[in-house]
């Protein structure tokens, strides 16, 4: 049985969504954000008390994009990933880590100098340049998009678009929905109306009810 360690729409998000389009079975276990500091049994799990982690048998891991990616190419290959031989594979992979590396990045800081310092310690201008260039990077989706396609890999939606979908829903908390280019904006849109994106966002909810845990943000 796969098992998934997730906080409420954390990077963890990633994998449950992944999950959820793949249509295989997995075990949830919600947890309180940050786990390393409110449940310090986590650390027994992944010693870095970092979200998510991630088994499959032997298999362990605790970075949320290659996860996607794993679930994608062992249980769901050619339909939530691309194979090696589409025209768009070096696309696929390309978006899949843009979503982390260059969208989420600016994000943990924007978090961390505006909401989980210590009052004292929080650096509102910090924040607020993270934000512009967390907006400006958006303009790589938007022309990713501009040629009228649905998804991001023109021949179906895939693990790319989960990756670049978290980004969008961590920034959509941080109240920077409005502030999406009109591309984005639907695309978005599109992302949310997802049934797989349904399913997990309800399997949350279901998980962190059992456990009397209220939102991450």
């Amino acid at each position: 049985m796969i098992s998934l360690y997730h906080c409420s729409d954390a990077r963890s998000f990633r994998p449950l969504w992944a999950l959820e389009e793949a249509e295989v079975d997995y075990q949830l276990h919600i947890l309180p954000f940050p786990p390393r500091v409110r449940d310090k049994s986590y650390l027994e799990i992944n010693p870095l008390g970092t979200i998510p982690a991630f088994f499959d048998g032997e298999t362990r891991m605790t970075e949320s994009a290659a996860i996607v990616e794993y679930i994608a190419a062992r249980y769901a290959p050619g339909r939530l990933s691309l194979l090696t031989d589409e025209d768009e594979f070096g696309r696929y992979l390309n978006y899949l880590h843009f979503g982390e590396a260059t969208l989420t990045f600016p994000q943990t800081l924007i978090l961390r100098y505006a909401m989980f310092e210590p009052a004292e310690r929080r650096q509102p201008q910090v924040a607020q340049d993270y934000r512009q260039w967390f907006l400006a990077r958006l303009s790589g989706i938007a022309s990713a998009l501009s040629d009228g396609r649905d998804w991001l890999c023109r021949a179906r939606f895939s693990g790319a678009d989960i990756s670049v979908g978290y980004a969008l829903l961590l920034a959509d908390m941080l109240k920077m929905g409005d502030a999406f280019p009109g591309p984005v904006g639907a695309y978005w849109d599109r992302l949310q109306a997802r049934p797989g994106f349904q399913r997990a966002k309800a399997a949350q909810a279901k998980a962190m009810a059992e456990k009397g845990l209220g939102p991450t943000l």
